[in-house]
Parts: C-alpha cells; structure tokens; sequence
C-alpha cells in the first residue's frame, strides 16, 4: 500500500467511533480524566486524522460507545481532501508529518521530486527560504544537527549585521563517495545522497546601525541532502561550509570595514614625500599609506574569517565594496624641507626637526643617518637644551629669576656625587643667573635639586611644555618623545637640572620645546592638517619672557655668540655625554621669531653643541 494512503480499516475505528466515559456522571463527557492524560483524541477525532493515522496494535483505548456512524462515502471525500491538501503543501516545500512503512509516522521533510536530485533541490530550497525569512530555527529543523545548526545561523547573522538574504539551488549531482566531513549515512538504494550546489546574496553592514555601510555579498556553496533510512523523508547533512565557503566550527565570519589606502603621501604642495630621499619622510609616507586616517577616501566593506578571538584568518577577506582611495597632503614645507636636508648634510648622524610654533604643525623632518629616522625615534640625553625646562621650573616655582644671582661652583656634591663643569669652569656669586643659562654652566641648576624634588620639574615638563606623554602626530600611534622621571631624586634629580641622568629626548620634542617658548604656548607637533592636539597649560607670561630673555643671551653673550645669527633668532646648545662613546652628542635649538620657525638638530658622536649642531641649525635658518 502507498505509504501516503490512508487504511480504511484504521480510519474507519477512529472515524466512526468516540470516546465513552467509564463511571462518569457526566454522559456527555468524552473519557475519564486519567484516560485524558494517557490518550488525548484530538479535536476532530471523530473526522478521521489523516495526518498520522493510529496503527493497530498500540495501548488498548478506552471504553467507547457508538453514538453515530459517518457515510463511507463521506469519509473516503474526506479522506482524498486531506490528501490532496497535504500533497499541495509538500509540493510547497514545507516539513511534513506523514505515515511511513506499516503506519508508523514519519516527521520530517518528505520531497515529492521523481529523482533524488529533485528531491535534494527541494530540501535545499527549502532551507534556503527559511533560513532568507529569518527563520533560523525552523532551517535548523532540515539538518540532522540542529543545534549546531541553529547556532551557526545566529552567528552568521550577528556577525554579518545581515539585513536580508536570499538564496536558490543552482544543481544537482548525486554521490557516491563521503567526503572526510559528510555527516550523511553511506549511500545505499533506498537512501540516495545528492551534493547541491546553491548561490547565495546576503546584504551585510559594517555595524547594527541603520546608518552603516552595507552592500551585498553573493558567492556560492554547497549542501548534502540524503534520504533517511527507512523513511521517505529527507534530511541535511549538516557542515558548517554549507552556510559559506571554508566556514568551520572554530570559525565565524565578520563584516568588516575596509579602510581606504592613500594612493601617495605629499607635502603641503604636493610634491611626493619620497621624493626627498630622507629615511624618515619614506617610513612616515609608507606608514600613512598602509593606515591613513579615517577621514581620507571613503572607506569599503568585506566579509572575512575570524577565529574565536576575532583574529581574521588570513587570506580569507572578500571586498564587496571598495575603499575610495585619494592623495594625502601633510605639512612638511617644501622649502623647509630642503633646507634642512641641505643642512644635516654637513655632519653623518645627523638629524633635524622644524615646527611652526604657532599651530604645531612640522614642516621639515631630515635624517643623514643611514636608514635610522632619529628625528623621531632618537632616545639620547638632550644635555644643557634641557635647561629651558629647568629654567621655567625654577622660574614658575619662585626659586629665582632671570636676573636672581647664583654661583656656579666648579664642582658640586650631592649624596657622595661630585659634578664638575666643563673645563673646570665656574662664575662667582655674583652672577645672573641669566648669564649662567647663556654660558650653560651646569652647577647653576644642580644645586637647586631640592627644591625641584617632588617630581616638580617632570611635572613642569608636563604641565607647561606637553612633555611626559604619548602624542599621536598623525601616524594613527601615540607615542612618547621625551622621558623624564618623575620619580628621580638626589644625585639623578641635580644630573636632570642639567639635562643628563636618565632623561631621553628626541629632536621632536626638544623643537617643540622652542616653538613652546616661542608661541608662549604649547601646541603639539602635527604632521597631517586637523590633526587632534593634545593641550597643555599656557607659560605664565613673566615666566616665558624672561625664557625669552635668557634664550637670545645665549646667540649675544653665549655659546652661540658670533655663529651668525640673526637679531630675532632665539636658542640654546647642548652637550651630552655618552658612556663608551668617544664623543659627546651635540644639540642645538632655536626659534626664529620673525619666521614662526622653531627647530632641533642632534649630531649623534660629535662634540660640542655649538660646534656641529648649531652651525647646521644656521644652515638651515639662512635658506628658510
């Protein structure tokens, strides 16, 4: 008999007859109250179930009567209705409950194509539609692993910020051989396996948000349906790489945006930044390239691999939209920029830094050392250039005054240290302490080591000249370009006065140090336009005048005097010595006040600050 054919016998017992209460005082009642826990007819028991007829031979029903008997005629009308509904809604592709071998009912997705290709289609069809409408869980439903099933729907779903997707079988081919990770019993005659191949769109965002940038993702994949064993229904074999391509159980998939590339990297005329053939301007050009910032192009979207961190599996990203990508401008100055490239060609080693110091922004970074950017990344002592911070500290504290007297002895103790001037010099007691800055006597600032304890002058590099933590110029990291302890007392306290001991600085920082003094207030060094700029507090005025001041000594009556500067130039040398090295390091900075220049050259392993760096800082003034 066709397993879809309802036995008369059986419809006839169910049909024909209800359900008589035993010892009830109700005679309408239908069955005892344990009996309708036991065998609960359905609501229309008397009209026949055609869905799942009860086979004979199940647990004994209940006492009944007869109370009327339905036409034959009427029951087999009946009968070939429901039939005909339920062959509509299999063709429908909808799961089904339907009466198997010897009556026994079968639950699942019963197909009704004439060969297994057909039928693995219209499983696979089916699927597709449920899983398109949202309805994870009844897709689910057409796997053998429904849970995983689930599971993996939601975290595509989630991860892919899905708006809509649609998808159909686009073929069929039948197997006769499992691949390693076919959940599907062997094929046999009764229990075809069909591999279909189906096409996939599925519209993804980058985020939840309504607003977010989505496109559609189309590729294709493949599903096993198989027939059940002793069953006419069908199922799927659930793999994860049936949702999509390579997708695994340790894998879930991400859109994700894709962030435009800058197709070159120029200065603030427009002139490539590798052009200039400096170390440090083609790291900068292939690092704002590789990350650009966020505002520049229009950025795309991609579908990719993540592990369970949400690591991307490499090689696994697929662009559905791409990124627009446009020309970045900076501000290094052409002109600047050349000037300084000519002025660090005087010495190997060295390394230059110029700033506007009225918006930060630089204009030149040049390096003649090799491949090294130590404009930027150079950790050394700044040696006496550190004194301007010195100065202010001490200014700002009321512990003196451009004009206060102080004796710089020839040597100093502190804790056992001794610290001897250069050369053995010294000034009397007598001295300004204005002309100790100018002639970069370092005992005029190490005796004053208690008074700056506390962390008062790191805090003062901090608070005044934005020094002591991490700026971000515009290559998307922060970081530090100027360490000085907090923490440092005693001996390395009086070594910090003096720009020694274990305080690091770069170029960067020790030019915006000048362009600080310069402007009176400190604006972070940016290398792209707009760029966020950490603030800081503004020096107060009599304390950046009198910096001023002692600043200009330095180029009239100082260790710059006759070098040839002009009449607006502000600066201060710097020596710092070196353990194991055979020279000192030499610095120079300087502002030009008539220029809104500021700028820093270190010449690593040379001498005296006033005779390398600074004649290189002349250089590069005289051409600006």
């Amino acid at each position: 008999m066709d397993p879809w054919t309802p036995d008369p016998a059986e419809n006839r017992s169910w049909a024909d007859a209800e359900y008589e209460p035993e010892n009830s005082a109700d005679p309408d009642a239908e069955y005892s109250s344990a009996d309708e826990w036991q065998n609960p007819p359905s609501a229309d028991a008397g009209r026949g179930r055609q869905d799942a007829p009860r086979p004979a031979g199940d647990a004994p029903r209940p006492a009944r009567r007869h109370r009327a008997r339905t036409s034959w005629k009427f029951v087999t009308l009946v009968t070939t209705v429901a039939v005909v509904l339920l062959v509509g809604l299999i063709s429908s592709i909808v799961t089904v409950v339907a009466p198997g071998k010897k009556g026994h009912p079968v639950v699942g997705f019963v197909p009704t194509g004439a060969t297994p290709e057909e039928n693995g289609q219209q499983i696979a069809t089916a699927f597709l539609r449920a899983w398109g409408a949202g309805s994870i869980e009844l897709a689910a439903s057409y796997t053998d692993s429904p849970q995983a099933a689930e599971a993996a729907l939601a975290a595509y779903r989630e991860g892919l910020h899905l708006r809509t997707l649609s998808g159909s079988p686009t073929g069929a081919t039948r197997l006769t051989d499992r691949a390693p990770t076919d959940t599907a019993p062997p094929e046999t005659a009764s229990t075809p396996r069909v591999k279909i191949s189906v096409a996939v769109n599925a519209q993804v965002a980058a985020s939840a948000d309504t607003e977010a940038l989505s496109g559609t993702w189309s590729y294709h994949s493949s599903l096993v349906a198989y027939q059940k064993p002793d069953s006419p229904a069908w199922s799927i074999a659930w793999a994860p790489d049936g949702l999509a391509p390579n997708l695994t159980a340790t894998t879930h998939l991400a859109a994700v945006p894709v962030a435009p590339t800058a197709t070159s990297v120029v200065d603030a005329g427009g002139t490539s930044l590798t052009s200039y053939q400096d170390a440090g301007l083609n790291t900068i050009a292939g690092i704002l390239k590789a990350s650009p910032p966020q505002n520049l192009g229009k950025p795309g979207l991609a579908v990719e691999l993540q592990s369970a961190d949400g690591t991307p599996v490499k090689g696994s990203q697929a662009v559905i939209i791409p990124p627009v990508d446009a020309t970045l401008s900076t501000t290094i100055d052409a002109r600047a920029e050349q000037a300084a490239r000519s002025a660090v060609a005087e010495h190997p080693q060295s390394s230059m830094v110029a700033i506007r110091p009225s918006t930060g922004q630089i204009l030149a970074i040049a390096n003649n050392a090799g491949f090294n950017n130590f404009a930027l990344t150079a950790q050394v002592a700044p040696g006496s250039t550190a004194k301007i911070i010195s100065a202010a500290a001490l200014i700002s504290h009321g512990v003196l005054t451009a004009s206060t007297p102080v004796e710089c002895p020839a040597v100093y103790t502190v804790q056992g240290i001794s610290y001897h001037n250069d050369k053995g010099e010294s000034e009397p007691a007598s001295t300004p302490f204005s002309y100790d800055f100018a002639q970069s006597c370092n005992n005029a600032f190490s005796q004053w080591w208690q008074q700056e304890s506390d962390g008062r002058l790191a805090s003062v590099a901090k608070e005044y000249f934005g020094l002591n933590q991490p700026w971000d110029i515009g290559l998307g990291e922060a970081a530090t370009y100027y360490n000085q302890p907090a923490g440092a007392s005693g001996s390395e306290l009086a070594q910090n006065l003096f720009g020694q001991g274990h305080i690091t600085a770069s170029p960067l920082a020790m030019a915006s140090v000048a362009a600080t003094v310069a402007n009176g207030t400190f604006k972070q060094p940016i290398l792209l336009p707009g760029a966020p700029q950490i603030a800081a507090k503004p020096l107060p005025a009599d304390v950046d005048a009198q910096l001023k001041t002692m600043m200009r000594a330095v180029v009239t009556q100082g260790t710059a005097a006759g070098l040839g500067f002009g009449p607006t130039v502000h600066a201060k040398t710097g020596t710092a010595d070196v353990d194991n090295q055979g020279q000192p390091n030499s610095w120079f900075v300087a502002f030009d006040s008539a220029k809104d220049v500021a700028v820093a050259c270190l010449v690593l392993d040379a001498g005296y600050g006033d005779e390398f760096a600074a004649p290189e800082v002349q250089h590069f003034l005289s051409r600006y």
